[in-house]
């Protein structure tokens, strides 16, 4: 099709059907699911369109079909949710350190051998330790600048001197940095020269956000679609990040002024997203 799509920075672009089709593959639909929603979406298409109208417009379909699909194709603008403050993402960065193997601390104060910093994560299992700041962008065309790791590796720099006088060099220490969104090329370029560890969305390859997620089944709130904007924020702000929790938080819910039969549909949503 011959159809002129704007890209999120104004960039115009042929529509390419094979790039939806990737994307509802991603998110678990198959063949003929893909195929049928593709054939929708092009029926209705024009030139000029955004592609967050036809993410829009497949979202919408999916729905109809399965809210597991929708949920995770879902997955990447959830992502973006869970603003406007750092501190869910914060904390939803933690729950994948954890689910790595890690004991994790979230938001301390740790001194380095110069100053004290405030350190979004603290990650530590034998023989490793490891201190991350999480980077979190509400508008996912804002990448991380080289600047963001050349600052967070003077600050790991100075907690490493402070952490082998403590304990010891016999002991793996890293810094790192997580964003929801992307890194420059000159972020990434620098990072691999100092050894400073970066997560984003799609990096490493195959080794994300999202494939973590996948991986370990920790999907945010903000993918239901049972729940509206104002609800996921109210039990954002109660540090309630993740469709696992909700379960055993159902009060929170009660609080909301949900029915019973409203929270069993949201819980029986969460488990469907998050069934491995």
């Amino acid at each position: 099709m011959n159809i002129q799509v704007i890209k999120g920075n104004g960039e115009k672009v042929l529509y390419d059907a094979e790039k939806l089709k990737q994307a509802l593959a991603s998110s678990g639909a198959g063949i003929a699911e893909q195929e049928n929603i593709t054939r929708q979406v092009s029926s209705k298409l024009y030139d000029g369109i955004s592609t967050r109208k036809i993410y829009q417009i497949a979202f919408d379909l999916l729905k109809k079909e399965s809210y597991k699909t929708a949920g995770r194709y879902k997955l990447k603008n959830a992502i973006m949710e869970m603003g406007p403050t750092g501190f869910p993402f914060e904390v939803f960065v933690g729950k994948i350190f954890e689910r790595m193997g890690y004991e994790v601390e979230t938001g301390v104060v740790v001194q380095g051998k110069c100053i004290q910093h405030e350190v979004d994560v603290v990650a530590r299992k034998p023989g490793e330790m490891i201190m991350v700041e999480c980077k979190f962008h509400s508008n996912n065309q804002t990448n991380c600048s080289v600047q963001v790791p050349l600052y967070i590796q003077s600050r790991y720099l100075d907690i490493k001197s402070a952490w082998e006088e403590k304990y010891g060099t016999g002991i793996t220490f890293k810094g790192g940095v997580v964003t929801n969104t992307r890194f420059s090329d000159d972020a990434m370029n620098y990072a691999k020269c100092a050894g400073l560890v970066l997560i984003s969305w799609d990096y490493p390859a195959d080794t994300g956000l999202k494939y973590w997620i996948d991986k370990t089944g920790l999907h945010p709130l903000t993918s239901l679609i049972s729940l509206n904007k104002k609800q996921k924020q109210f039990l954002l702000e109660k540090g309630i990040v993740l469709c696992s929790q909700l379960n055993e938080n159902q009060n929170v819910l009660r609080e909301m002024g949900l029915t019973e039969n409203q929270i069993n549909k949201i819980i029986g949503e969460a488990w469907i997203l998050i069934e491995m």
